[in-house]
């Protein structure tokens, strides 16, 4: 199965942001989204990046003063116009950069966290925006459009990543839990290849946090839901890399 990662825009930033022992170098980081086809899903989305929803046209002063702060700036591979004509959507997490162009796809299956979803629907205002979260951008019927990873048959995936969701019922696509960046962020594994791929979208920002065992510091930290929990997932998935998979992440400025 093909799968793609394109770029829906890039914000600058030092690279010790994203990186502990990085440079104050201004670096261009990405924000990429999935895309695959599939016999029984269609063409797939995961996650939808930046799109002009989260720049442009009417929006709360949270929002505006959000896109302000981090001024994305926008490819030709921003949704929906690259990508119009989508049947599902997988989601790894509810932050802006993941969903921006969510509501431009009023008709596509859904699938997530119900409980993340719940949790963050059902909070007050001022507890999504404290973690990113903007319900001008979730469909007003999110809850009712979801297929949850939670009741899916759950089997174990390779390589040491544990209990996953079989999204799609045959064991190509995978759910695969990586707890720690925010709650109920999930990563994508496509296990028809050569060397199983797994999208891990924020679980670490830059491949060699990972590898190296150089998780991001301050203030970076500070946007984590479960430290502990984020230092597990990375260790699973640099266990995960020494067997043989291939991770890709959202945010890793080095090209795919």
């Amino acid at each position: 199965m093909n799968v793609t990662f394109p770029n829906s825009a890039i914000v600058r930033a030092p690279e010790r942001f994203v990186l502990r022992g990085g440079r104050w170098k201004w670096i261009d980081i990405p924000v990429r989204y999935g895309v695959f086809d599939h016999p029984v899903g269609g063409r797939c989305l995961v996650d939808t990046g930046y799109s002009s929803r989260t720049l442009r046209g009417p929006r709360s002063l949270a929002l505006t003063l959000y896109a302000a702060l981090l001024r994305p700036r926008l490819t030709a591979r921003s949704l929906p116009k690259a990508e119009p004509d989508i049947d599902a959507i997988l989601l790894t997490h509810l932050h802006a950069d993941h969903v921006s162009a969510l509501r431009d796809y009023p008709c596509a299956r859904l699938y997530a966290n119900r409980r993340a979803v719940r949790h963050f629907l059902s909070g007050n205002r001022m507890a999504r925006l404290r973690h990113g979260v903007f319900r001008e951008l979730l469909p007003d019927d999110l809850s009712d459009r979801i297929l949850a990873y939670e009741d899916m048959t759950q089997i174990e995936a390779p390589l040491g990543l544990g209990k996953s969701a079989d999204v799609f019922g045959d064991g190509s696509v995978l759910a695969v839990p990586l707890p720690g960046h925010m709650r109920g962020h999930t990563g994508f594994l496509w296990t028809d290849r050569q060397r199983p791929l797994l999208y891990a979208a924020d679980a670490e920002w830059v491949r060699e946090a990972i590898t190296a065992d150089h998780p991001p510091g301050l203030p970076a930290k500070f946007i984590l839901d479960d430290v502990p929990a984020s230092r597990d997932s990375a260790a699973r998935l640099r266990r995960f890399i020494e067997q043989g998979g291939d991770v890709v992440l959202c945010h890793d400025p080095e090209p795919l």
